[in-house]
Formats: C-alpha cells, sequence, structure tokens
C-alpha cells in the first residue's frame, strides 16, 4: 500500500513538472514562445527562410549563365542609362541607384513604425507606416518605368542568322539609334494580330525598320560602323568591326530588333533579359505583396485593432518580411547592376 502510494506521488510530481516546463520557454506548439518567439513571428521566419532558398536559386542560376556567357553578357551601365525628364541624358545607374536608396529607406521607416509600436505609440505607427507604403509604390513605379525602357528600347540593334546582336556606333565608338540613319520607307507590311493572323497566330510587334532600310542607311553614311557582342577583354568595352568589314556582318542580318523580350534584345544575350524579366518581376511581385499587406495592416493601426490588442507584433511580423524584401533587392542589384 504504501509503494502504491509512493509510485502516485512521483506521478503527481513528475506530472506538475512537465506542467512547469510547458507554461514556461519550452514549446508546446499551442501560444507559447519557441526560442523567445511567438508562433506568428516563428511562422514568418520558417517563410523567409524557404523564399530566401528560392531566390539563392535563381540568383545561382543567373551567375552560372553569365559566367558561361561572359564574353557577351551586356554590360550594365549601357543597357540602364536613362532618368526620368532627362530624356537624351547619359545617366547610367543613376536611377537604379536613386530606386534602391528609396527601397532601403523605406525600411528604416518601418524599423521606426516597430519601433513606436513597441511603446505603443499609435500616431507615430501610423505615420511611418504611411511612409513605408508611399516608399514601396515610388519602387514599383520606378520598377515599371524601368521595364517600360527596358522593352521598349534605346538604340536598336539588329539580329545575324547565327543569333549574334550586332549595334551600330559613330567614328568616336559610342552607340548610335536607328533612327538617327534610317529613313522608313513606309511599307505597307502590318503587324498579325490574333484578331487578322492566319488561323489566329499572332506574331510580336514589328521592328519599326526593315533589313533593307538599315543596310541602305548604314551605306548612306560612311562614318558609322558596327560592333559586334562580344566583350574585349583588355578594354573591357564590346568590339568594334572596322568600317570596311561591317558589310560582311550585315549581310548576313536576319532580322532588326528594338528593345527586349523573352526572345531576342538589343543589348546582347538573350538570356540576359530572361533572368531580367523573371526575378526582378519575381521580386516586383513581393514588393506588390509586401505593400497590400502593409495597407491592411495600416488601416488596422488607424481602426485601433492593435491598441485594443495590447500589442502592435502584426506591425513587427510584417517589418520582417519588408526587411527581407529590401535584402534581397540589394543582392538582386549587387548581381544584375554592379557586379
Amino acid at each position: 500500500m504504501a509503494e502504491l502510494k509512493l509510485k502516485n506521488q512521483n506521478k503527481s510530481y513528475m506530472e506538475a513538472t512537465v506542467a512547469t516546463e510547458t507554461n514556461g520557454k519550452t514549446w508546446s506548439g499551442g501560444n507559447n514562445k519557441p526560442l523567445g518567439a511567438s508562433y506568428g513571428k516563428m511562422m514568418m521566419w520558417f517563410f523567409i527562410l524557404s523564399d530566401a532558398l528560392t531566390f539563392s536559386g535563381f540568383l545561382a542560376a543567373y551567375g552560372l549563365m553569365r559566367f558561361k556567357f561572359i564574353e557577351s553578357w551586356p554590360i550594365a551601365d549601357e543597357v540602364f542609362t536613362h532618368f526620368p525628364f532627362l530624356h537624351g541624358v547619359h545617366a547610367p545607374m543613376y536611377y537604379v541607384a536613386l530606386m534602391t536608396f528609396i527601397l532601403i529607406f523605406s525600411s528604416v521607416t518601418m524599423v521606426l513604425a516597430v519601433d513606436a509600436g513597441h511603446q505603443m505609440k499609435k500616431g507615430k505607427v501610423t505615420f511611418y507606416m504611411l511612409l513605408t507604403i508611399i516608399g514601396g509604390l515610388i519602387f514599383l513605379g520606378s520598377q515599371a518605368w524601368e521595364w517600360k525602357n527596358f522593352i521598349g528600347g534605346s538604340y536598336g540593334a539588329v539580329q545575324l542568322n547565327d543569333g549574334k546582336i550586332v549595334q551600330f556606333v559613330d567614328a568616336s565608338g559610342h552607340q548610335v539609334t536607328l533612327e538617327s540613319f534610317v529613313t522608313s520607307e513606309h511599307s505597307e507590311r502590318v503587324q498579325n494580330t490574333r484578331d487578322k493572323g492566319l488561323w489566329f497566330v499572332e506574331e510580336a510587334a514589328l521592328p519599326p525598320f526593315s533589313v533593307k532600310e538599315v543596310i541602305d542607311g548604314f551605306n548612306a553614311h560612311p562614318e558609322l560602323t558596327i560592333r559586334t557582342e562580344l566583350i574585349n577583354p583588355e578594354t573591357k568595352t564590346k568590339t568594334i568591326i572596322p568600317r570596311e568589314n561591317a558589310m560582311s556582318y550585315l549581310n548576313e542580318t536576319n532580322i532588326v530588333v528594338k528593345g527586349a523580350n523573352l526572345k531576342v534584345n538589343e543589348y546582347g544575350n538573350t538570356l540576359f533579359a530572361d533572368f531580367f524579366f523573371f526575378i526582378t518581376g519575381f521580386h516586383g511581385f513581393h514588393v506588390l505583396s509586401g505593400v497590400i499587406i502593409n495597407i491592411i495592416i495600416f488601416f488596422n493601426v488607424i481602426l485601433g485593432t492593435y491598441e485594443k490588442r495590447k500589442s502592435y507584433e502584426m506591425v513587427e511580423k510584417v517589418g520582417l518580411y519588408w526587411h527581407f524584401v529590401d535584402l534581397v533587392w540589394v543582392f538582386v542589384f549587387t548581381f544584375f547592376y554592379l557586379v
């Protein structure tokens, strides 16, 4: 009898010990805090980790392809040269740098919003979240503007039968636009669209000039020559072909290229545009998602939802996501624009 009583006492002690540990810092899967973080924050960290692996795979693939085609990879300083309201001004990377600054600054305002939430200052949380949302919207608008210029093109080029891109330069080696030396003959050729193409076959937008018009314009301007997409390893510039040898290349012209798409682009290797659209588009989708979530949290702050809960943890959780999006852009910016 005494032995049975002792066993019951030990069992009760063990149950009390387990209950004490469960109510402490040990996570039981309920409302406790694993590693000092709430369940919601822990799940956000898991999502960030998995998403970081996804972006790492994309950037690793980009790096592999760039290394493989390093001799023909487009030079970023020659691709991203636009700046709003400064048409024709060569401003390499200036606007991309401004975009990056705006996104990083929005991360600072998010930090201030989280800190204000810890102090239970509703007004400051509202103000700093509004600044964060504005920064995200400006970045998205800037990225859309850059996509428009990338797709529309800057100078134009021709693609040879072997798929190589040839650009036109003046005597000093500076690239010139097709419009500066080509005259259109106003061809009757029209683009096939789904409503008037053969069996509803749709084709890409027609280039502004025909191959014949480009070659005729080139012959009429003896001061011009061409350059290939191959990069001279000594000068880190594209290889310029002497005027007397240029026609041997142009006679192999397949199509005129203006701008960029998933099949061909005027800047050089097609893979560059493919990766640019995919990775920056994927990141832009993350920024858009973050802006939408921030707007929802912003209105909840105004309505006093978190004030009633006595906690602004939701602001902190969305802040983790926003910081991750900003950090990913730093790597995208480095890979695409700086390296």
